[in-house]
């Protein structure tokens, strides 16, 4: 069976982020962090989550586990809506979160059996020592990790020794979704590949489903069934991620993957860099209509007016662009 055939798992529609911040004088102003986002998981499937820093990725992550109220939208598991806190409470048990800094993310005053150990308290999974312990071990074997590591604290681990511990500790709910916030940004390169290894063959042995999210593009093709790109807050493409690679639409997607090193030096000359101009607008003053417009070649005024819809321009391919049919 492939991705496609298989059943939604994860579902978002049209998600709101805004964060009240202050400008003076008891008034604030939203910050749109996350702005009529909506997208949908497969069972079995990894969306690799992409954009600048500051586009939103993270908060899209952690919305979606209710670490941050909604603003607005609704997230759907299974075929349920995650509305009242019984449901988040029942959804937490299915879906965890690996974070991206292994040094912030852990405890330093707990043992790594207590780390990987919590979540197992937290939602009373073990019904005595001998269990805990059993499970605490077979997940460090899950993750490359010896038992006699399970007495340490964390700061005697490096980054890598760190983060397979935060994917220990995501794993031991025995979960079906996993939001992992570029959980391997913070790594060695060396580290990087032996993690994201790790991701696909625990995927493969416990038929888990990520939400990836990341900048390094080439991470992010190399794990991901499809491909997200966002901009300030927006989704402004989504697609296979061959499709993606080979066939950007969205003017922003085509920069991003002229940046992509290629390691043939004949094709990565014939390659022409799209260079932006101008830096990335506040959040918090966005353009009117498309958010990407300030930044792009080919914005006309049409674009200033209003936000383009996030439309199927070809088998599941999206692109939020009022002209994507002429310049591609």
């Amino acid at each position: 069976m492939t991705v496609a055939d298989k059943k939604t798992l994860i579902e978002v529609k049209h998600l709101k982020e805004y964060f009240d911040i202050s400008t003076g004088m008891f008034r604030t102003k939203p910050l749109k962090a996350v702005d009529d986002v909506s997208f949908s998981i497969k069972k079995g499937e990894t969306l690799g989550l992409v954009g600048e820093s500051g586009c939103g990725k993270t908060t899209v992550g952690r919305t979606l586990l209710h670490l941050y109220k909604p603003t607005g939208g609704e997230i759907w598991y299974d075929g349920k809506q995650i509305k009242t806190k019984r449901d988040i409470k029942e959804f937490r048990k299915k879906a965890t979160m690996v974070f991206q800094d292994p040094y912030s993310s852990l405890n330093p005053r707990m043992t790594v059996s207590d780390i990987i150990g919590e979540p197992l308290d937290v939602h009373k999974l073990v019904s005595n020592k001998k269990e805990r312990m059993e499970r605490i071990l077979e997940l460090m074997d899950y993750v490359g990790l010896n038992s006699e590591h399970a007495a340490r604290y964390a700061h005697e681990f490096s980054g890598g020794q760190r983060q397979r511990i935060g994917i220990a500790r995501s794993l031991a709910v025995n979960p079906d979704f996993i939001v992992c916030d570029e959980p391997v940004s913070a790594l060695d390169v060396s580290i990087q590949a032996q993690v994201i290894n790790m991701f696909d063959e625990l995927q493969e042995k416990l038929g888990l489903t990520y939400l990836f999210i990341a900048h390094d593009l080439l991470v992010v093709r190399h794990i991901s069934d499809r491909i997200a790109v966002m901009y300030l807050g927006k989704m402004v493409e989504l697609a296979d991620a061959d499709e993606i690679y080979n066939r950007p639409l969205h003017p922003y997607s085509q920069s991003l993957l002229s940046a992509v090193p290629v390691p043939d030096p004949k094709v990565a000359r014939a390659n022409k860099r799209i260079v932006l101009t101008g830096d990335i607008p506040s959040p918090l003053n966005a353009p009117s209509g498309c958010p990407f417009r300030t930044r792009c070649r080919y914005a006309t005024d049409k674009c200033a007016e209003c936000m383009p819809e996030f439309n199927e321009v070809s088998k599941g391919h999206f692109v939020a662009c009022h002209r994507v049919a002429e310049i591609n």
